[in-house]
């Protein structure tokens, strides 16, 4: 275990890793709205309208805040935008709505320095604020670099100055594809790149008295933000730092991946008690943001006033092969070439409580049925392992779908054929008959210091299936697979979630369960734990599960069923309608499955931002769009008319188009 890993089991990123505690951060005003130290989490979005709009910007502003955004962040690319704030905050003071603006700045540090005079926040990327991004290698000794810490410090200490003196707070905002080509050469691109673009500026403030901070570490990458806020956490703990976090993961997307993308990177800080204000990122109306952020934010009011306590945890060692601050999947034994090891994460789906008469019944779990051919069809998104219970199916399954059963219904099957047993703990220590291929084990945590788990007989055909009931159930879990490290237990784990809400309306149920189990797994997923997942939810379909499952899995990097779309929520610099055209997009290329397409509005959110993206299509002007390959353009300046079948040339031309079936 490295000295990092083991500092942080104590402390150093979260308050505990087995007990939910708010991670204490300093108080930051914000207008008349704190966040941090006690406060509640704080929800905000950013307008999509253009700032020199005052009227459509007062308007959309109050749709927001009658929404229940506390925030309401404005773009200022110019000096002009900056000098409009002040129009739009008098229009809604006149209104009666005072929440507080934030002025969102990128290359312009006198617009940063106006609009500080003027509302209550200003946001800055560190990234592009005092540095340019050319994608240029450069070379530094110790002493040029340290030339280049004191250029910015000359150039950002006025806006420090200015905040101070007009009690204005200020988000320093690391974004993943925005990291300036000298953090570029000197760090790599790197969570640590990003912690350190950002500490440069909090360095500065700290150095000239200056506290009104709160920082964010932003990427479209779930995994790369979750470790980059971690180690920000511990940078600052080691520098006796403590100013509020602002969770989001940038260019979420739209729909249901975007919902996803987002819960599994800001939940799964959440989980840990980061976080002190949350925006969700959306390719839609700023004021749909809310509820999903509402979502997010108020289970965790809740789970301050729930015991949370795991108990005999305290004895939990973090494995070698973990760290909260890279990726490295637990090791676990892979079992007939089908689960664990090296293989994707498995899919469970409960199909015992359908008509198991009809085969039409499986269309939901990924498998069509043709009548006329007697035969099923694949599709990207097909379960692995289907659940039958007690149930006995009158129709044959496709060859490559597994049945599960209840040990005692599997016991009297004539035809085991692709059928495994599911067991307790007790059913299977004591079972007279057993699987030559599979067998799966329910078991919880606190199973693993009783004497039945002591008498498991292990062998290479055994599966954990891994439940919780408690309230913290991810750190619940997380400790279990701890404790299999600690045993040098490599048996694959497939983990459970179970969900049951009182709500009545069956939107509300959805959004919260999708929310729910994409932090819950996708948590344990970024962090390498889990050879499968499945999520138990008897109040909604099927293919809302089987849907919900492979999205936790696509925005974990664990399996890769979809194309992937890295689209920014938009905002006043978009020089085209972002949702509309990613629907367009969308329509033609959701069957490029493992590709992924970034959709910005401009060049502010263009090659950066778009981080991992395998291409590119970002505003460049009004009816212009640049086309990318990574972060190489391939054409400037295309018609927007023309800019998709373009696009899909480029796709065709590197042999990754396939037609649409």
């Amino acid at each position: 275990m490295d000295a990092e890993a083991a500092m942080s089991l104590k402390g150093i990123y979260c308050n505990s890793l087995t007990q939910y505690s708010r991670f204490n951060t300093l108080e930051v005003y914000i207008g008349n709205v704190p966040m941090g130290a006690n406060h509640p989490i704080r929800l905000q979005s950013m307008t999509t309208t253009d700032t020199m709009d005052t009227e459509a910007s007062i308007a959309q502003s109050i749709r927001m805040i009658d929404a229940g955004c506390e925030y309401v962040r404005i773009t200022a690319p110019s000096i002009k935008e900056a000098q409009n704030l002040a129009e739009i905050r008098k229009g809604l003071h006149e209104k009666g709505y005072h929440a507080p603006l934030v002025a969102d700045i990128h290359f312009t540090p006198n617009a940063a320095e106006l609009a500080a005079k003027i509302v209550e926040k200003v946001r800055v990327n560190p990234g592009n604020y005092a540095d340019k991004k050319k994608f240029e290698e450069l070379n530094y000794t110790p002493e040029a670099y340290e030339a280049e810490l004191q250029r910015i410090k000359k150039k950002f200490a006025p806006l420090v100055q200015i905040c101070k003196e007009h009690g204005t707070a200020m988000r320093i905002g690391t974004n993943h594809g925005s990291l300036s080509d000298r953090i570029m050469s000197w760090y790599g691109d790197t969570p640590k790149g990003m912690v350190e673009s950002a500490m440069e500026f909090i360095r500065i403030c700290y150095e000239l008295d200056y506290h009104q901070l709160v920082i964010s570490m932003k990427s479209s990458n779930p995994q790369v933000m979750v470790q980059a806020y971690r180690l920000l956490v511990a940078t600052m703990v080691r520098e006796g730092m403590n100013y509020p976090l602002h969770l989001g993961v940038t260019e979420a997307g739209d729909g249901e991946d975007g919902r996803i993308k987002s819960a599994v990177g800001i939940g799964t800080l959440l989980e840990d008690g980061l976080g002190d204000t949350i925006r969700v990122s959306l390719t839609e109306e700023p004021e749909f943001e809310i509820p999903v952020a509402r979502v997010l934010a108020q289970r965790y009011e809740e789970r301050k006033h729930q015991q949370t306590q795991l108990k005999n945890a305290d004895d939990v060692e973090l494995p070698e092969y973990f760290s909260p601050f890279e990726y490295n999947k637990r090791p676990s034994a892979e079992l007939n070439t089908f689960i664990g090891g090296h293989q994707v994460p498995r899919v469970i789906l409960d199909i015992s409580n359908k008509n198991l008469k009809d085969p039409f019944v499986l269309v939901d779990a990924g498998y069509i049925y043709s009548a006329a051919l007697d035969k099923y069809n694949m599709g990207d998104q097909s379960i692995d392992f289907a659940y039958m219970g007690n149930q006995l199916p009158s129709f044959s399954f496709p060859g490559n779908l597994k049945q599960l059963f209840d040990y005692p219904t599997w016991q009297q099957l004539k035809n085991k054929t692709n059928c495994h047993p599911l067991f307790s703990l007790t059913e299977y220590i004591s079972a007279t008959e057993r699987d030559t291929a599979l067998n799966l084990v329910k078991i919880k945590r606190e199973d693993l210091d009783t004497d039945a788990f002591a008498d498991i007989p292990f062998d290479k055909t055994l599966v954990f299936v891994l439940e919780t009931n408690e309230t913290h159930g991810m750190a619940d879990q997380r400790a279990f697979f701890f404790k299999l490290a600690q045993a040098g237990i490599d048996t694959p784990v497939i983990i459970k979630r179970s969900y049951q809400f009182d709500d009545e309306n069956q939107e509300d149920i959805a959004l919260k369960a999708q929310l729910y189990a994409a932090t819950d797994l996708g948590a344990l997923l970024l962090d390498g734990f889990g050879d499968g997942v499945w999520i138990d939810a008897p109040q909604l379909s099927s293919k809302f599960i089987v849907s919900t499952s492979f999205g936790i899995l696509q925005a974990t990097r664990s399996r890769i069923s979809k194309t992937e779309y890295i689209s920014c929520p938009s905002c006043g610099r978009t020089l085209f309608d972002l949702q509309e055209t990613t629907q367009m997009i969308r329509s033609r290329t959701d069957h490029l499955k493992g590709i992924k397409i970034g959709i910005m509005g401009c060049i502010v959110n263009g090659p950066g931002e778009m981080a991992d993206a395998d291409y590119g299509y970002v505003g460049t002007g009004p009816g212009k769009i640049t086309l990318y390959r990574g972060k190489e353009v391939i054409q400037k300046n295309v018609n927007t008319e023309n800019a998709l079948d373009e696009l899909i040339e480029i796709i065709r031309a590197d042999g990754n188009w396939v037609e649409k079936e």
